[in-house]
């Protein structure tokens, strides 16, 4: 198989992770799962979901679609579209599956995928975290990782247009 059908394989509907979670489930994989736009991937991205995948054997990322992006960031965003970032995420070795979700939060996803543990990336109490109380019930884990400092996509954009201004 060449790579790029491997990284489009990765980028996964839903009746697809379905029958690979059963597979991975059947295998005994530890499921992890995390979620965010990913917009402008960058070394804060990388670092936080390399931490995350060590959590367990897979790891799921649900990336917002174009309009929930919208929702949530505003209509300047995002940058990129969402077969580009899913596409970017898919080159990363340590990511198993992407889902593209349309929700504001990836909630009732969770509820689907039902991981074993559920990371995000911040200052957020876990009970704050959308799919805790499922994880938690299931017996699942939440785990916070702290953001690499001085990385955020709003700051790359903040940095390229205060470039562009000194130029006019």
């Amino acid at each position: 198989m060449e790579t790029t059908e491997i990284l489009k394989k990765k980028i996964m509907s839903i009746p697809e992770l379905e029958r690979t979670l059963s597979y991975w489930r059947f295998k005994g994989k530890k499921i992890v799962f995390t979620n965010g736009c990913f917009d402008i991937l960058h070394l804060g991205h990388i670092e936080y979901l390399a931490k995350a995948s060590d959590f367990g054997h897979v790891l799921i990322v649900g990336m917002n679609s174009d309009s929930s992006v919208r929702m949530l960031k505003g209509e300047n965003r995002p940058v990129n579209d969402e077969n580009s970032r899913a596409g970017v995420l898919a080159s990363l070795f340590f990511i198993d599956a992407i889902i593209i979700f349309e929700e504001e939060t990836p909630a009732e996803l969770i509820k689907l995928i039902e991981p074993d543990v559920l990371v995000k990336g911040g200052d957020y109490l876990p009970e704050q975290i959308a799919g805790y109380e499922t994880v938690v019930t299931k017996g699942g884990e939440v785990k916070i990782v702290d953001l690499v400092p001085g990385y955020s996509t709003s700051h790359i954009e903040n940095k390229i247009r205060n470039r562009d201004s000194d130029k006019q």
